[in-house]
C-alpha cells in the first residue's frame, strides 16, 4: 500500500511540474503560435444579418488511482479509466445542440444528447437526454465534483442520472426556476419485461439575494414526483403477473473499486416524492454548500411507505490562485476556479436508507482533498475519504479509508 501511495504522489507531482513547464513555454510563444484548443469552426452566410453556425468538438479523459485500508473483499488497490468522453456542441443563433458519448470501464454509454432554444438571456427550453435540475449536484458534471465523487445520499436519491425529458429554466438576478417533465431511463425494455415506463416531473426553486463573483447567498428547494416502472413476469405455469417497482442504490464513493454500499428494492411500489432543500454561500476565498434529502415511496397491498433521508455539507477554500469564487447564473452553481488555482475541500455526508422492512443501509462519509486547476484543460485531484456502513442488505458492517487521485484533461 505504501508503494501505491508513493507512486500516486510521484505521478501527481511529476505531471503538475511537467505541465507547468509546458504552459510557461507556451505563454512565451503566445504571440507567434495559435492555441490548439478549443477548435471552433464557424460558418457565416452571405447575409450578415443572419446568425452564423458554430461547431465545437468536446472531450474529457480521466484517469484514477486509489488505495484502500483495509483492502480486500471488493476493495483492490489499482487504477481505472472511469470516463472518456467525446462529443460536440453546435450553435446557430438561439438554437444549440450537444452530443456527448462516453466510454468507461471498457463499456460505451450515452451521456448528454439534447437540443436547446434560448428565448433570451433569462429563458431557456431544453429537450433530450440529460440530468434534470434537482439541487446543486444535478448541475455539476459527475467528473467535476469539488469533492471528487458524488455525495452518497445524492447518488442514492438525487437526480438519478440522465432521463429523457423537457426542461424549462427561468434565470433572473434574484430568482431561478427549473421545471421538467421526464421519463424513466430504463434500457432493454423488452428483455427486462417492462410494460410501463415511469414518468414524472421535477422543479428547482431558488432565491439568491446575492449572486456575483466573491459574494453568493442562495437558498432553495427541489421537488421530484415520479411514477414507478411496471414489470411483467411469467411463472412456470404460464400465469403472468405485473409488479410496480423502484430500485435505489449507491456504491462506496470511489471509482476504482465498485463496491455496493446501500440498496433498496421496493416491490408493490407507488409514486415517489423527493424533496431537497439546498444552501450555497460564498464570500471571498471561502464557500459552503449543503443539501438535505427526503424521499417517500408509498406502497400497495397494505405495505408501509418507505422513507429515506440524508444530507451533505462541503466547505471549500481557495488556497492559491483565484482570490474568490465565480458564479454561474444559468446553472445556479459556483464556477470552476481559474488557471493555477489550488483548492481545499472538506466535507461530510450521511444516508439513512433503512426503514420498516427495508434494510437499505446507514452510512457516514468524511472527506478532505485538494484540487489543482492548472489551466482550463488540465486539472489534478487528490483526496481522502473515510466511509462506514451498517444495516445494509448488500454490505456487511464495514469501514474503509480511501485515498484517490485523478488526472483529468478536458476541452
Amino acid at each position: 500500500m505504501k508503494k501505491c501511495l508513493i507512486v500516486i504522489a510521484a505521478l501527481f507531482w511529476a505531471l503538475t511540474t511537467v505541465r507547468a513547464a509546458e504552459v510557461a513555454q507556451a505563454d512565451t510563444a503566445a504571440a507567434t503560435r495559435k492555441p490548439i484548443f478549443p477548435i471552433v469552426l464557424e460558418a457565416k452566410g452571405a447575409d450578415p444579418s443572419k446568425p452564423s453556425f458554430r461547431f465545437m468538438p468536446t472531450g474529457t479523459i480521466s484517469a484514477d488511482g486509489a488505495v484502500y485500508a483495509p483492502d480486500g473483499n471488493g476493495f483492490t488497490d489499482g487504477v481505472a479509466l472511469p470516463d472518456i468522453r467525446l462529443g460536440f456542441k453546435a450553435e446557430y443563433g438561439k438554437l444549440s445542440a450537444k452530443v456527448d458519448l462516453g466510454f468507461g470501464y471498457f463499456k460505451f454509454s450515452m451521456k448528454d444528447v439534447y437540443i436547446q432554444y434560448d428565448f433570451d438571456e433569462s429563458n431557456m427550453l431544453r429537450a433530450g437526454y440529460f440530468i434534470h435540475q434537482f439541487g446543486l449536484q444535478s448541475a455539476v458534471s459527475s467528473l467535476n465534483k469539488s469533492a471528487m465523487e458524488n455525495p452518497v445520499p445524492d447518488s442514492f436519491m438525487g437526480a438519478g442520472g440522465r432521463n429523457l425529458g423537457v426542461q424549462y429554466v427561468l434565470d433572473r438576478p434574484k430568482f431561478f426556476v427549473g421545471a421538467s417533465l421526464l421519463f424513466g431511463n430504463e434500457s432493454d425494455i423488452a428483455s427486462k419485461g417492462i410494460t410501463r415506463i415511469s414518468f414524472g416531473g421535477t422543479t428547482r426553486l431558488l432565491y439568491r439575494p446575492a449572486a456575483r463573483a466573491g459574494a453568493v447567498a442562495q437558498l432553495g428547494i427541489s421537488a421530484w414526483y415520479q411514477s414507478p416502472t411496471q414489470y411483467k413476469s411469467v411463472d412456470d405455469e404460464g400465469i403472468a403477473s405485473y409488479e410496480d417497482r423502484f430500485t435505489f442504490s449507491s456504491n462506496f464513493p470511489t471509482r476504482v473499486a465498485k463496491v455496493k454500499m446501500a440498496s433498496a428494492e421496493l416491490a408493490d411500489a407507488g409514486n415517489v416524492l423527493k424533496l431537497s432543500p439546498e444552501l450555497l454561500l460564498s464570500y471571498d476565498r471561502f464557500a459552503f454548500e449543503s443539501q438535505y434529502y427526503y424521499m417517500n415511496v408509498n406502497r400497495h397491498r397494505g405495505l408501509p411507505s418507505y422513507v429515506a433521508q440524508g444530507g451533505y455539507a462541503w466547505l471549500r477554500c481557495l488556497i492559491l490562485g483565484d482570490r474568490n469564487y465565480g458564479y454561474s447564473s444559468g446553472d445556479a452553481i459556483l464556477k470552476t476556479p481559474g488557471a493555477r488555482t489550488l483548492e481545499f475541500v472538506a466535507g461530510w455526508d450521511y444516508l439513512n436508507a433503512s426503514h420498516a422492512d427495508i434494510r437499505g443501509g446507514v452510512e457516514n462519509t468524511f472527506s478532505a482533498g485538494f484540487n489543482y486547476y492548472l489551466n482550463k484543460y488540465l486539472l489534478f485531484r487528490l483526496g481522502w475519504k473515510y466511509s462506514r456502513v451498517h444495516d445494509s442488505q448488500v454490505s456487511e458492517p464495514r469501514h474503509v479509508n480511501i485515498i484517490q487521485a485523478r488526472v483529468q484533461f478536458r476541452f
